[in-house]
């Protein structure tokens, strides 16, 4: 696997030295191997591959492997497209030394115009010189221009039966669907840590280089699952010890913290120790640790606390010291705190990344996390505001994971026993001592009688984006108590039937439920109201004092229908439909009289 060197032989670092040379070495892609295995077994292999992951998980590397698989031809020259190439001959040989004829990389990130694919589409049409395949690897194939991709298609879905390509992307989501359709795609996962560490392990042994395990876990947890960016922490850690490595020096190097010290400096914020909190920071930036790196230590401390909570079983994956501890603080910490410590170093890290200062930056957040552990659990909040009393907060006193925790009795003042109340803020602006006042209880909305009703409800809500929809994009199937059937048109929102079914249940303390049908229902209501209006309309300009008004007025029309007592807008000349009531109670007789007009008045 390594490449041999004499002892005045130029150094090669580690991630070019075991770069692995056959499927058999490439660690941490089992499903992708096994799946090229079958298909080169089978002959069934394809004219395009995507190989997709993050940085240095092995892309390239995958893709001259491919290349060696296809065009080996074993130690006697009599040898197909293997899984297992030779190493042996000639084809390995030059595609492993990087000089292979008919084995062509490009790197779409130097070259990404379609002057650059159109010579590449002319190499195509010619059969390989030697090999049994002409192999285009183009390495960050996402950087190619839109004119690129257009050109490329055409030679990608037919190509002569002696190509194959090989495309490899960071980005996959910027690679066109039009491409993505024409290759066999494969997603080359993180290596695990454990794996990543195991592997660290036996190249420090082949390099005969004494580093301790702690110290291999840290550099593989560092690697973030890229094997490229963990053999370069191996390389440097081995430079830096001078051929003995221990976990302090990888620590140094990384700029990481103490793991003992991140438990030291979460216990604090966690028991509210705000003075001990900032030492703590403190000693661990003036010896060099990163305070971004800092938070991201305390995140990661307590999402494995969490999970050590949930599953306690992965207990036996961590040494003997943090697995004590851990469950220690596991045991101790309530879930809620855990994620509320989560959610305010998350919180906090943004902040860091963007502070001018981000050593303050930190402390603030540890200052603001050591303040909420004194503060009592959501849960216990809703407890005492329903019991209005102290009797139903745990006999510890300690409803934050063990964490001290402010009496709510302390502040209740002298509010009625069993009624809620919540603290507003002094009308000074200063102390901590707050009016409190009852809640309001919510009175149920009476139940809507139809669908107008329901949509009057809506209106008076204030909800008018669910008032447009109703009106116009609905047609009414059926609707009684508790119940309403809609057929929705295209413009209907698809989230319409369990918002409108939430509000109804949540303003009428009933439970309603709203289904769509394929029924045809009736007409929408927005429809309904212009034939409405239309109907007024039209018996208003059959009534005789219209006619006279329209008469004696040419070119007038009829602009506005009101009906006097029910419009707030209306005036004692409002129009009156045919039949409709008046104020008194009695309805427009057909022969309404209305006055002469005078001549020559405008």
């Amino acid at each position: 696997m390594a490449e041999a060197s004499g002892a005045g032989a130029a150094y090669h670092v580690l991630a070019r030295k075991y770069r692995p040379r056959d499927f058999a070495t490439l660690i941490g892609q089992d499903a992708m191997v096994r799946t090229l295995r079958n298909a080169i077994d089978s002959g069934r292999l394809a004219h395009a591959f995507m190989l997709t992951g993050v940085r240095g998980v092995g892309k390239t590397t995958t893709a001259r492997i491919i290349a060696r698989a296809l065009n080996c031809i074993g130690p006697d020259g009599k040898g197909g497209p293997t899984v297992d190439p030779c190493g042996q001959c000639e084809h390995c040989i030059a595609i492993t030394e990087d000089r292979h004829v008919d084995v062509l990389e490009m790197d779409a990130a130097s070259r990404t115009g379609i002057n650059d694919i159109r010579e590449l589409i002319e190499g195509v049409r010619y059969r390989p010189v030697s090999a049994r395949y002409k192999v285009y690897i183009i390495d960050e194939v996402h950087m190619l221009s839109t004119q690129a991709f257009n050109g490329l298609l055409k030679t990608l879905e037919e190509p002569p039966p002696h190509v194959k390509f090989v495309f490899a992307t960071t980005e996959l989501r910027k690679v066109p669907v039009t491409i993505l359709s024409r290759c066999q795609r494969f997603d080359l996962r993180r290596v695990s840590p454990e794996l990543l560490q195991v592997h660290f392990a036996r190249i420090a042994a082949d390099e005969e280089v004494e580093i301790a395990p702690d110290a291999l876990a840290l550099i593989a947890r560092a690697a973030d699952g890229s094997v490229r960016d963990g053999l370069s922490l191996l390389d440097q850690a081995i430079a830096h010890g001078a051929g003995v490595v221990d976990a302090a020096q990888v620590r140094e190097m990384l700029g990481l913290a103490d793991r003992g010290r991140v438990f030291d400096l979460l216990d604090a914020g966690m028991r509210g120790d705000a003075a001990q909190a900032l030492r703590g920071v403190r000693e661990l930036y003036d010896a060099g640790a990163d305070p971004v790196v800092i938070l991201q230590d305390l995140l990661d401390l307590v999402h494995w606390l969490t999970r050590l909570k949930v599953t306690p079983e992965i207990a036996g994956e961590i040494p003997d010291l943090e697995r004590g501890r851990g469950q220690a603080m596991a045991t101790k910490l309530a879930m809620s705190a855990l994620t509320r410590a989560w959610q305010m170093l998350l919180k906090g890290l943004q902040e860091t990344l963007s502070a001018p200062s981000p050593i303050h930056a930190v402390e603030m957040v540890l200052v603001r996390l050591c303040h909420a552990a004194e503060l009592p659990s959501p849960a216990d909040l809703v407890r005492e505001i329903r019991h209005g009393s102290t009797a139903a907060a745990p006999a510890s006193g300690r409803g934050n994971g063990g964490m001290p925790q402010t009496s709510i009795g302390a502040v209740r003042g002298n509010s009625e026993p069993g009624v809620g109340a919540v603290p507003l803020p002094p009308a000074g602006g200063g102390g901590a001592a707050a009016m409190l006042r009852p809640l309001p209880q919510a009175q149920p909305t009476p139940e809507p009688a139809g669908f107008a009703e329901v949509v009057a409800l809506f209106e008076a809500r204030r909800e008018q984006r669910l008032v447009h929809h109703l009106v116009h994009h609905v047609h009414l199937v059926r609707c009684e108590a508790g119940l309403i059937e809609l057929r929705p048109t295209d413009k209907s929102p698809p989230d319409l039937a369990p918002r409108v079914s939430s509000l109804l249940s949540e303003w009428t303390g009933r439970r309603w439920v709203v289904s769509l049908s394929n029924e045809a229902g009736e007409a929408t209501v927005a429809a309904q109201r212009a034939e409405q209006d239309d109907a007024r309309r039209a018996r208003a300009l059959e009534h005789p004092m219209v006619k006279a008004v329209l008469a004696a007025f040419p070119g007038a029309q009829l602009e506005a229908i009101r009906t006097q007592g029910t419009d707030p807008g209306g005036d004692a000349g409002s129009i009156l439909p045919i039949g409709s009531p008046t104020d008194d109670g009695t309805a427009v007789p057909e022969d309404y009289p209305i006055d002469e007009i005078p001549e020559g008045d405008n």
